[in-house]
């Protein structure tokens, strides 16, 4: 095996659009597909799999919408064992296929309902036919993982005979261990360039990647956030940063990763969960008082690698777990002075807040400090009438704002009354240009009939960014609130003036 050290050059395939997309409930529009595909290749992914031509007519709406796009990276469209599905990609204008033959028994004669011979015949016949029509051709044994490996051999051999640019090793169902991997891929990679395509339903599709490429694969097959079927693809950050940090090894832009992680969440639905690494919330935030408080006088302390390296910010939070070094730096960060003794008393309620449970945010503390101090802030925004109709037709929100001393209203529509209120917002603070909405999620709801909702917001003006919670009977109502007082927050300490001229 090599020593993932002195590997030159790895090559990533992002199939996000094709493989993450069988995740259940996603469904990608051509723009959005657009959208993902441009952020991959800001990354400098160098294949994209934009989806399967032969799914339908919308599909290949999709894929043509990524094929014309001016961008660097190959576009392919995944293939089955038929001419016609080969006819369909080049119709959507793809730069290459993805070419997937069985490669088990249990697929030979259990799916396909063919002999091995028969199998080895029609993939030669299919390369030879993409390749007659300038495509660039990758063929992937599927579920070779559970394939006889002389048969394996035999078959990807021969469409790399046939003209094949490589040939992929696919633990299509999650099955193999890292021996498993490395057996195969050894054995292909003597005959050719050779991919890895691994899932996660062992847990162990970071590692049986890494074993692929010390096994002598030089590209990996993934997606973004790790979304596919049933436990998921390869999460191709998680690949890249084990490679840049444990290896010196450079492949995707990793300063890129972050907005790409959001990107695909956001689109597909399907949220980062705060343990995630690389991309999760929790990465690079820290609670525990002896973290902080180390985190503190050397970064690297509590980090394997700077959250600079992939796009992020490191967090201090606050709750049952802090420490006073860790309440004065949040204090420091949002430009709050308070004496020793304030800060002992802040420090106080910050972990009397935190031992009930609570999450105490970026409001809290402020609230918090500026009632120790004896600071009355003047706010410079409120909310002073929320209505919303949904009923039947277009949710519409009317908004009434005070912001520094004026009244401002303005009525919005969305596809909801959530959204529609949010919208209404935005349009009331037209001036507020450089106020973002970066999260937003309900945080808890109690049961029975008086049921309330807390919704949680995270905002941000340049460099600052707040995080707000407010509750309330309707969920609309909760979630204006938030999102008010975190602008109010942000544009507290700014002298310019918020309402837009009319």
């Amino acid at each position: 095996m090599e020593d993932l050290s002195d590997v030159d050059d790895v090559q990533f395939l992002d199939t996000t659009l094709r493989d993450g997309e069988q995740a259940p409930g996603v469904s990608l529009s051509p723009e959005e597909k657009a959208r993902i595909a441009r952020r991959l290749d800001a990354a400098d992914v160098d294949v994209i799999e934009a989806g399967s031509a032969c799914t339908g007519p919308g599909e290949r709406e999709t894929i043509s919408r990524v094929t014309d796009l001016d961008i660097d990276a190959t576009v392919t469209s995944f293939c089955r064992g038929l001419e016609r599905d080969i006819d369909l990609a080049l119709d959507c204008g793809v730069d290459g296929i993805n070419l997937v033959v069985p490669a088990s028994d249990r697929h030979v004669e259990g799916k396909v309902g063919t002999s091995r011979e028969e199998n080895v015949e029609t993939t030669v016949d299919l390369v030879e036919y993409a390749k007659e029509h300038d495509l660039w051709v990758e063929v992937i044994g599927e579920d070779g993982s559970r394939a006889d490996l002389d048969y394996l051999e035999e078959l990807l051999g021969a469409a790399l005979d046939a003209g094949a640019d490589r040939i992929c090793f696919a633990d299509t169902v999650g099955h193999a261990t890292p021996d498993r991997a490395v057996e195969a891929v050894s054995r292909l990679s003597e005959l050719g360039p050779v991919s890895t395509h691994t899932h996660d339903d062992l847990g162990l599709a970071v590692t049986n990647a890494l074993a692929s490429l010390a096994a002598g694969a030089d590209m990996v097959h993934g997606t973004v956030n790790g979304i596919g079927e049933r436990a998921g693809n390869v999460a191709l950050e998680e690949v890249a940063i084990a490679l840049d940090h444990g290896y010196g090894v450079e492949t995707m832009e990793l300063t890129e990763v972050y907005e790409l992680a959001k990107l695909v969440a956001n689109t597909t639905g399907i949220p980062l969960p705060p343990n995630k690494a690389v991309v999760g919330e929790n990465a690079f935030t820290h609670e525990s008082g002896i973290h902080t408080d180390g985190t503190l006088k050397d970064d690297a302390m509590y980090e394997p690698y700077p959250p600079e390296k992939v796009g992020r910010e490191r967090r201090l939070a606050l709750g049952k777990h802090a420490g006073r070094a860790g309440v004065a730096a949040a204090l420091d960060e949002h430009d709050i002075e308070v004496s020793e003794e304030e800060l002992d008393e802040v420090f106080r309620r910050v972990k009397e807040i935190g031992d009930r449970g609570k999450r105490v945010t970026d409001a809290d503390l402020l609230t918090i400090a500026e009632d120790v101090s004896g600071d009355d802030r003047e706010r410079r925004v409120e909310l002073a009438d929320l209505t919303t109709v949904a009923g039947g037709g277009t949710p519409t929100a009317s908004i009434r704002l005070t912001v520094d001393g004026e009244e401002r209203e303005e009525a919005e529509t969305g596809s909801g009354p959530v959204d529609a209120a949010l919208n209404a917002v935005q349009a009331a603070l037209g001036g507020v240009a450089d106020t973002h909405l970066e999260s937003y999620h309900v945080d808890a709801i109690t049961g029975g009939t008086d049921a309330v909702v807390t919704v949680e917001v995270e905002m941000s003006r340049g460099d600052r960014t707040v995080t707000v919670t407010a509750s309330d009977s309707d969920i609309t109502r909760a979630s204006v609130r938030a999102m008010v007082d975190a602008i109010d927050r942000l544009v507290a300490d700014e002298g310019e003036t918020v309402v837009a001229d009319d």
